[in-house]
């Protein structure tokens, strides 16, 4: 199978030329298979979840090329990249970022509605097999954290994307709930999934196909 994301010799240095210049990523380079479970290993601090913002395209990197189905998003402007994300890359963040205040419909329709509120049966088809169709008027205030991340899988997945980016997804969880989340991951069988983590108990679920080690200099 082809290559579908590709990671070309990536280098990334904040505040360059200044007293708080850091580099987390030097000279990364591997390749992600489409449809590939994915793990991004490594301790805290060795540059994992800025590796999913490049992915993202929510910075550039310093140096080097990451390839998507053939385009670099790396030579996108700021305007594209944000519209090749909300078109292609789901993202669970490890704090789920939920808005308190709003219904759980409106958390998850708010990162489409520059795509005029996305597919709204397809959203409530997601609810459904989700098991909270009935929370769909609850505010996010009111959600166990067990419904809150299943909530924030859904936002991912509002825009039926074919990749989806977890930042250290079990950090906050339980042992049950981390369970839980390798069940749904595991039915994501038409997604590329790629996880930041360095929580065993994901680590040796099986679920990954592959995975690439960070390390902290």
């Amino acid at each position: 199978m082809e290559n579908f994301i590709e990671i070309k010799n990536i280098t990334k240095t904040f505040n360059e030329n200044t007293s708080q210049e850091f580099t987390p990523l030097k000279n990364i380079s591997f390749n992600i298979k489409k449809n590939d479970t994915f793990f991004l290993k490594g301790v805290s601090g060795s540059g994992k979840s800025t590796l999913l913002g490049l992915i993202a395209g929510l910075y550039k990197p310093t140096f080097g090329d990451i390839v998507i189905g053939g385009e670099s998003i790396s030579k996108l402007s700021l305007k594209f990249a944000s519209k090749f994300r909300r078109k292609n890359i789901g993202i669970i963040f490890q704090n789920f970022n939920l808005i308190p205040t709003l219904s759980v419909i409106d958390n998850i329709l708010l990162p489409t509605l520059p795509d005029k509120n996305g597919n709204l049966e397809y959203i409530k088809e997601l609810l459904d097999r989700f098991g909270i169709y009935s929370k769909i008027k609850s505010k996010a205030l009111n959600l166990s954290g067990g419904e809150q991340q299943r909530v924030a899988i859904i936002r991912a997945l509002a825009n039926n994307p074919s990749i989806i980016l977890a930042d250290e997804p079990t950090a906050n969880l339980d042992k049950a709930l981390s369970q839980k989340l390798i069940e749904y991951f595991s039915l994501m069988k038409d997604k590329t999934i790629i996880i930041s983590t360095h929580d065993p108990f994901l680590l040796e679920s099986g679920l990954g196909n592959d995975f690439y080690e960070l390390n902290k200099d």
